[in-house]
């Protein structure tokens, strides 16, 4: 049974940064593409940050980049994501996700699984 599990979710004040980690069992981590999407109130969800099998390409929504660093460790099945000078408007509940097919950037379609997710709370 694949299990993603999200931590590192916090209140925290604008132009601050949080940590998010999220851990994945029941899967081969290093045959997945794994991204971070995000989802506010009354909105859609949006890929954020997402990067392939070896880590070696990512990609980032324009409203993240230069803030935002993505990562993972395939030896601990672990993806990060660093969040740097956040703004009120990264408020939004965030979700892990795996992808077993072909890199497709963070076209949520193409992601089988799916964290419960962690929210963040940035306030002005």
């Amino acid at each position: 049974q694949v299990q993603m599990m999200e931590s590192g979710g916090n209140l925290v004040q604008a132009g601050g940064s949080l940590r998010l980690s999220c851990t994945a069992s029941g899967l081969t981590f290093d045959n997945y593409n794994m991204g971070w999407f995000r989802q506010a109130p009354g909105k859609e969800r949006e890929g954020v940050s997402c990067i392939n099998r070896s880590g070696g390409i990512t990609y980032y929504a324009e409203s993240v980049k230069g803030r935002f660093t993505i990562s993972r460790d395939n030896t601990k099945k672990t993806l990060y994501l660093q969040m740097s000078t956040l703004k009120p408007e990264d408020t939004a509940m965030y979700y892990c996700a795996a992808g077993s097919g072909f890199w497709s950037g963070c076209r949520s379609g193409y992601y089988n699984y799916w964290g419960q997710g962690t929210q963040v709370t940035v306030s002005s």
